[in-house]
């Protein structure tokens, strides 16, 4: 059922920009094509990876509208809607369904480090604004404050609280939660996605997938056929690729300059205070997207 709400093989997608920083919405309607053509069944739009922090709340709700027509139902929609503040988390929690969005990706407030009852009352707040499922992002290292344990069980119990994207990567809280509530967990780091699939995850959010989601489609696939040895193929294959993508220098940044590499998208734009891919970074990305286009 939680397949069916978020899909399992999802990619945190980029905003394709222009070079004087403006929306590419043929950039955006390419993307899709792309990540639809490699296996992925999840979308999600105005993340971290989309560089959610640099976009109005009209380029948002535009973003879910493009996306969301563009795959006419071939895959989830997920939409980012956190902010630091709760009334605007909201706002754009309903214009997110208004937009066409099938579900919600929902990150702790960042910068004003609430209290685990702040928390709470926020997540509970954004998910009762909307019909939609929601998907808790657990990432402190991004928004300097984690949802403890005792926080995700707590809002296990609302009844579109759904699932978690873990960007902690601490495994034994996540197999804890698992068997205390039914939150369906996605691994958020693509470092450990094998990981968290043999712990009992249901799938992945990936930024790699961005370049690499039939790679990421495999390794579901093999991990739920209990053949981990094909699973470790897998991700041995894709080790390179992550390295250069997620330990280089930025997620959004190497991921659209592989994009930009590989074709799909045709700027690798990205908005200050990002910049863009220096030529070592690039020589290492191609390196490895060349590794990971041999069979595994």
């Amino acid at each position: 059922m939680t397949d069916q709400l978020f899909g399992s093989n999802l990619v945190a997608a980029v905003t394709p920009m222009t070079p004087d920083g403006a929306l590419s919405e043929p950039g955006l309607d390419s993307l899709v094509d792309h990540l639809l053509a490699t296996g992925c069944d999840g979308v999600v739009v105005n993340g971290t990876t989309g560089e959610a922090p640099t976009l109005t709340d009209a380029e948002a709700a535009r973003i879910v509208r493009a996306v969301a027509d563009r795959t006419a139902g071939r895959a989830r929609v997920v939409a980012g809607v956190g902010t630091y503040d709760t009334a605007v988390s909201i706002e754009r929690a309903r214009a997110a369904e208004a937009a066409g969005a099938d579900a919600l990706l929902l990150v702790c407030p960042y910068y004003s480090r609430p209290t685990q009852a702040g928390v709470v009352a926020h997540c509970t707040a954004v998910a009762d604004a909307t019909d939609l499922p929601v998907m808790l992002y657990d990432v402190p290292a991004r928004v300097g404050v984690a949802m403890a344990e005792s926080t995700l069980v707590a809002l296990a119990d609302h009844p579109r609280i759904r699932a978690v994207k873990d960007a902690k990567g601490d495994l034994f809280e996540a197999m804890s939660v698992m068997a205390r509530t039914s939150l369906a967990y996605y691994c958020g780091i693509d470092e450990l996605n094998l990981a968290y699939l043999a712990c009992g995850a249901t799938g992945v959010v990936s930024v790699v997938g961005n370049v690499a989601a039939d790679r990421n489609a495999e390794l579901i696939r093999t991990v739920r056929d209990g053949d981990l040895d094909a699973a470790r193929a897998v991700q041995r294959s894709l080790l390179p690729l992550v390295d250069a993508v997620m330990r280089t220098s930025q997620g959004a940044i190497m991921a659209k300059a592989a994009l930009a590499e590989l074709g799909v998208i045709p700027h690798a734009s990205v908005r200050l205070p990002l910049l863009e891919s220096p030529p070592p970074h690039l020589a290492r990305l191609a390196d490895a997207l060349a590794t990971a286009a041999a069979p595994a």
